[in-house]
């Protein structure tokens, strides 16, 4: 799916998504050269501004739209189904390259930067420097390399392990020279067998000397909290994104803390609460597709309202989230790799964000120029603007007014390169 596009391309359709303001620009276009932006304006303005030897390509009916940010994967993993016990018996070999499926599925997804939130050994920096090379095609890798964990905690697998401050400190270390370009901290259990979700896996002071280590090196930081307490305890060690923030107890239970989010908000802490993880929404979608259609079996209906129940207890914690102020701090992220989370599916998080409050235009500008921003890329990507990286994503219909439209991908441009994905498995190629 390699190609690049030398000549200037003159972007043209219905509508163009203004991220800084949240809302459509009727009939405008993007003029794009060197895998940068050019102009943005009235469609009739640029084409008389554009260079003779630019190509127009003319979408009709549909949004150009700065390309999407997923602010958490796991591109090493296969997201089949399989539980983490059978994903990690692979070797790093069959693991590189389900990151280079993957890879492709998120970018013909519309998908042109995530960030890749921990892989075994070297796997991750393996697939960073082959998307550096051309050897594979995909989004824009931001990796953590290994995340950093406690003995047999979440994730032990990948072999990071450390205990007490010192050992946080060389983690961070030896994962920033090796090429992470941002640092993950286990900071509670999770899904691997034996550890506990509920609880803290990590003091303050150790989440604090990594977090200043991480900073020494001009790195930001991203923490698994799906505990509230450790919520608390990266919140205040200053970790910069809590991943995941279901506010789980000790007991198993989800208990919203007004007086822990009111912090989070005063703080300004990113957080990305990767929902399609804990609903089991690409089930749920299949289902409620079947629904619909009527073609729904008995058994299916019952799991179809089960899920439901679930989802609305996840969704109801995000809704009180946004009463505390924080949906300018909302980062949409799905977790991909992970159980049966298939790549290419950023439009499922989306979709449970305008069912948990936002707009379909805030959930849009959620998933480029807020994640932007959180991801520290705000002066590259994010936005459509002139001298920004040209990563652009073009969907069929009005994305801020319906959701659904996000997944209907027409093309794809990272730095520059134009890519048409297929409509059958979302897949596709350069265009020639």
């Amino acid at each position: 799916m390699a190609g690049s596009s030398p000549s200037p391309l003159l972007l043209c359709a219905a509508r163009v998504f203004d991220a800084v303001h949240g809302i459509c620009q009727p009939a405008h276009a993007v003029l794009v050269a060197g895998g940068r932006i050019v102009a943005v304006g009235p469609t009739m303005q640029l084409r008389a501004q554009a260079p003779p030897n630019a190509e127009v390509l003319d979408y009709g009916d549909a949004c150009i739209a700065p390309g999407l940010i997923d602010a958490h994967t796991h591109v090493s993993l296969a997201g089949d189904g399989r539980a983490y016990v059978q994903l990690f018996a692979e070797s790093d070999e069959i693991m590189a390259l389900a990151g280079a499926m993957n890879l492709r599925r998120h970018l013909a997804a519309g998908i042109t930067t995530i960030r890749d939130h921990g892989a075994r050994n070297m796997v991750g920096f393996a697939l960073k420097e082959a998307l550096r090379r051309g050897y594979l095609v995909g989004p824009r890798l931001l990796v953590s390399g290994r995340p950093i964990t406690c003995t047999e905690g979440h994730f032990h697998m990948c072999r990071e392990v450390a205990d007490g401050v010192e050992q946080m400190r060389q983690s961070v270390r030896r994962l920033v020279h090796q090429g992470a370009d941002f640092i993950k901290i286990m900071a509670s259990g999770g899904g691997t067998v034996g550890t506990l979700p509920g609880r803290a896996s990590y003091s303050v002071a150790e989440l604090r000397a990594a977090v200043d280590e991480a900073r020494h090196f001009g790195r930001l930081t991203a923490a698994h909290c799906r505990a509230t307490e450790s919520m608390a305890r990266a919140a205040e060690a200053g970790v910069d994104l809590l991943e995941h923030v279901e506010f789980l107890e000790p007991d198993g239970q989800m208990r919203f803390d007004a007086e822990l989010a009111a912090r989070l908000a005063e703080r300004g802490i990113w957080l990305s609460p990767t929902l399609q993880a804990w609903t089991g929404y690409p089930r749920l979608a299949v289902l409620a597709a079947r629904q619909a259609a009527g073609t729904i079996t008995p058994d299916e209906e019952a799991t179809r309202r089960a899920l439901e129940q679930r989802a609305e207890l996840r969704l109801d914690l995000v809704r009180r989230l946004l009463d505390c102020g924080l949906k300018e701090r909302i980062v949409p992220g799905t977790d991909s790799g992970v159980g049966d989370l298939a790549f290419g599916h950023l439009d499922y998080e989306l979709q449970l964000l305008v069912r948990a409050g936002f707009t379909p235009a805030e959930a849009l500008v959620a998933a480029t120029r807020v994640s932007a921003e959180a991801i520290g890329m705000a002066d590259q990507v994010g936005t459509i603007e002139p001298g920004k990286v040209a990563d652009l994503a073009v969907f069929r219909g009005d994305p801020s007014a319906d959701v659904q439209a996000l997944s209907a991908v027409t093309a794809v441009l990272q730095k520059g390169k134009l890519y048409q994905p297929l409509a059958e498995g979302r897949d596709g190629g350069a265009r020639s």
